[in-house]
């Protein structure tokens, strides 16, 4: 089969998870023109791993001119070292002990390669073609999982001194409460699916043992079931013990948000996952805290915004490490 010759240079993302991977293949302008994705399967190793990436490229290469492959950039969880270009053992990929991603594909492929974290890279995303769109400062919140940060400041991905800029989960917000990050009452033990998971079952308990109705949760036996979805859609149909608990990842979130403010003084906080899921949750007890909490002057000048790109923001955050220059 003849190579289809791409009018112009492109670029290949690579997104790696725990779960699932991508290769995207874009142009400069941030659009996806192929996309191949397939299951980490993570117990078969690294090697394997980035190997079915090499050959899913090959397959690429088939249809798009490999001398016009520009660069390839990779969002992987971290910790990392993104000048190196070595990932150091996330957690979610067990065995990945100081591979040398970058080097590896640059030998391989014989083009530029840069990786950065999952949180970086979305919050390039977001700022590059997402609700941060035009803005020279920006915070970008992943509020999924764990909760994250990703930083840009005047114009820049500001990473810090050795990738850990941004780790705002390790925050503590309260001397006890929700395990996140490695610490109790942490910003991510109080905002992150699995935090909220934590504070919801432990509420719950102490609800039930007092002889309260908790209608989402009526018996002690369903307490080991409820997930952070569970709260929220409870929450939706106004169930006020959901409600509260809502309530009380809320008002860490707006203290939260308010330090970040103080110290940043972003354009705009764009918050993903399940901020972007509940906002109207959310939202007006936030402002309250902000209008409290926060210098009024920077809380003035910045918006506190759901993030734009949804489920995709993963593909177009590796696209958007190789695009970015």
């Amino acid at each position: 089969m003849k190579k289809k010759i791409h009018p112009d240079k492109y670029f290949l993302g690579f997104n790696i998870g725990g779960t699932k991977c991508s290769v995207v293949l874009g142009d400069k302008d941030f659009t996806i023109h192929e996309k191949i994705e397939f299951l980490t399967r993570k117990e078969r190793g690294y090697r394997k791993i980035l190997n079915e990436f090499k050959d899913h490229v090959y397959s690429l290469f088939e249809k798009y001119d490999k001398k016009t492959l520009e660069k390839i950039g990779i969002s992987c969880g971290g910790p990392l070292d993104s000048k190196r270009g070595i990932i150091y053992s996330p957690p979610n990929l067990p065995g990945w002990d100081a591979v040398p991603i970058v080097e590896i594909y640059k030998k391989e492929f014989n083009v530029d390669v840069e990786v950065q974290n999952d949180a970086n890279a979305s919050a390039l995303a977001e700022w590059l073609m997402g609700a941060g769109k035009g803005s020279e400062n920006m915070v970008f919140l992943t509020f999924g999982t764990g909760m994250g940060a990703g930083l840009i400041i005047n114009g820049q991905l500001y990473a810090g001194t050795n990738d850990l800029a941004g780790e705002v989960g390790h925050i503590r917000m309260a001397e006890d409460g929700p395990v996140g990050f490695g610490k109790a009452g942490s910003f991510e033990g109080f905002c992150s699916g699995g935090g909220i998971a934590q504070l919801a079952k432990s509420f719950i308990s102490d609800k039930l043992l007092a002889g309260e109705n908790v209608g989402f949760c009526p018996s002690k036996d369903l307490i080991k079931d409820i997930t952070a979805k569970t709260v929220f859609e409870a929450a939706i149909a106004y169930d006020p013990v959901a409600q509260e608990i809502v309530n009380i990842s809320a008002g860490y979130l707006g203290r939260g948000l308010a330090v970040l403010i103080d110290i940043l003084n972003p354009e705009c906080i764009v918050i993903g996952s399940i901020y972007t899921r509940n906002e109207k949750l959310f939202k007006s007890h936030i402002e309250k805290i902000l209008k409290r909490e926060a210098i009024p002057a920077a809380n003035k000048v910045c918006k506190i915004l759901p993030a734009a790109l949804g489920d995709k923001i993963g593909d177009y955050a590796a696209l958007c490490v190789a695009v970015n220059q």
